[in-house]
């Protein structure tokens, strides 16, 4: 009321961007539902383009699009989000610009604070009223808290009010994001068959890669080609709002699904006694198993930007690169992780590049540190997110097989957004701790090599998994 109260006060209220999207959206999924029926009607099978050199069929392209669209939107969200920290704190908060970065990076912690919660509720609306029911409800949430965030009025044009408004989007971005990437990967991993798996639950990965190669390379024009002033006022709107386009087509997509049978609505309180009573040794793996995982991720695509700028006095622009090299290797690493899986097993492709991660870690940073030169940092930086995210790509499906049908949307998004907000959203802060309190930067190779130690042993008791080929 408030936003929409200042619009009003200012005659300004645009016309509404969600519905004209959406109609687009519509009558292009109108359009190809057309083209596909015609097409099998006159007995032509639908065309299979090449997609990371899959062929898929429309019909299968649409499954991917659609388990995936809320999966982009969030981590864009993420990326963006940290690119223009300074400028949305100078628009929402009072103070210094310390103060500001403050409170504004205390904002984005409060997503973590929601995911549990919206893990919890919208695993549970998945498992009890159907994957599409709770896939269209996470979008539509996405979409809305970052809409509050992109049409908040500044402190200065509506006082305190200005940084409630974000507090609140953020509440529901977490919230959307913890029901999000768990319910959406069991609708996808229903949806396709199953010795292609892993080939197909690795786009889960590869989608945050993309996602964050898209976000960098915005965050990058818009520092680059953007007076500060233009930034602060609507370069970070801008980059934002781009994310949204694929807010209504996502939307749509999920609209259209057949969901799964679900075969009874189970009670609440008999869903999260089956994920924390009957797998709750699941659970635990599972935790362990996101600990190592989620702090390669936070360390290696967000903390070693700060890491080199800070410690290692390199120029600013490395930031950029770095982001677009771990992103751009994290879609390779997951693409790849995920066909061998399907070939060789799961096992063997969790266990080998997370065991080579723990080994290369050490000498990497140690090189690192000792000759910080652009192409070694960016050449190193790439080698571990490939291991990184080939292990994690094949381990988010065994995790999501462990439990269930009837309690895996529940059982993973809880496992998986407590795992992120108890380990990915300390991650960075543990790191600066480390580095004061030792002034040794190595610590920072020590804190990755224990937290993925511990993961490559959890891996082991991760089911069901196998050694052995699952494909000719």
């Amino acid at each position: 009321m408030i936003i929409l109260s200042y619009y009003y006060e200012q005659k300004f209220v645009p016309e509404s961007c969600l519905a004209m999207l959406f109609g687009t959206a519509q009558r292009i999924g109108e359009a190809l539902d057309s083209r596909t029926a015609a097409l099998i009607s006159n007995g032509i099978p639908p065309h299979r383009a090449t997609f990371f050199g899959l062929k898929l069929s429309g019909i299968e392209r649409r499954k991917v699009a659609c388990a995936i669209a809320g999966t982009w939107l969030e981590y864009y969200d993420f990326t963006a989000f940290g690119f223009f920290a300074i400028s949305i704190g100078r628009q929402f908060f009072p103070g210094t610009q310390d103060v500001q970065l403050l409170l504004t990076l205390g904002t984005f912690a409060a997503g973590f604070i929601m995911r549990p919660i919206g893990a919890g509720v919208l695993g549970i609306v998945g498992d009890r009223y159907g994957r599409k029911t709770a896939l269209t409800l996470t979008i539509a949430l996405m979409f809305l808290g970052t809409a509050i965030l992109i049409v908040t009025p500044s402190y200065t044009q509506i006082g305190i009010a200005a940084p409630i408004c974000v507090i609140i989007g953020r509440f529901i971005q977490g919230f959307s994001a913890g029901g999000e990437i768990g319910t959406a990967t069991t609708y996808l991993l229903a949806s396709v068959p199953k010795d292609k798996a892993a080939t197909y639950g690795s786009f889960q990965t590869a989608v945050q890669g993309m996602a964050g190669i898209t976000a960098s390379f915005l965050g990058y024009c818009a520092a680059r080609y953007l007076p500060a002033e233009q930034m602060d006022q609507y370069g970070w709107r801008i980059a934002l709002a781009f994310g949204l386009l694929i807010g209504p087509v996502g939307l749509y997509l999920r609209t259209q699904i057949q969901d799964d049978v679900v075969s009874a609505r189970q009670p609440v309180m008999a869903i999260l006694k089956a994920v924390f009573v009957s797998h709750s040794s699941r659970v635990v793996v599972g935790l362990l198993v996101v600990l190592g995982g989620t702090t390669g991720a936070y360390i290696i695509t967000n903390y070693l930007t700060t890491f080199a700028i800070n410690t290692l006095k390199m120029p600013s622009d490395i930031a950029f690169l770095i982001s677009i090299v771990s992103n751009t290797a994290t879609v390779g690493g997951a693409i790849a992780g995920g066909r061998l899986a399907d070939r060789y097993g799961k096992l063997l492709l969790m266990a080998l590049p997370q065991g080579l991660f723990v080994l290369m870690t050490y000498p990497a940073l140690l090189v690192i540190t000792g000759n910080p030169s652009d192409q070694t940092l960016l050449l190193l930086v790439g080698a571990l997110a490939v291991l990184r995210s080939m292990s994690g790509a094949v381990a988010f499906v065994a995790l999501a097989e462990c439990f269930l049908v009837s309690v895996r949307a529940t059982g993973l998004s809880l496992t998986f957004s407590i795992g992120v907000a108890l380990f990915g959203g300390t991650a960075q802060l543990i790191a600066t701790w480390l580095l004061h309190a030792t002034g040794n930067p190595m610590s920072l190779a020590w804190y990755l090599i224990a937290t993925n130690s511990v993961t490559f042993c959890a891996l082991f008791f991760l089911y069901p998994v196998t050694l052995y080929r699952t494909a000719p």
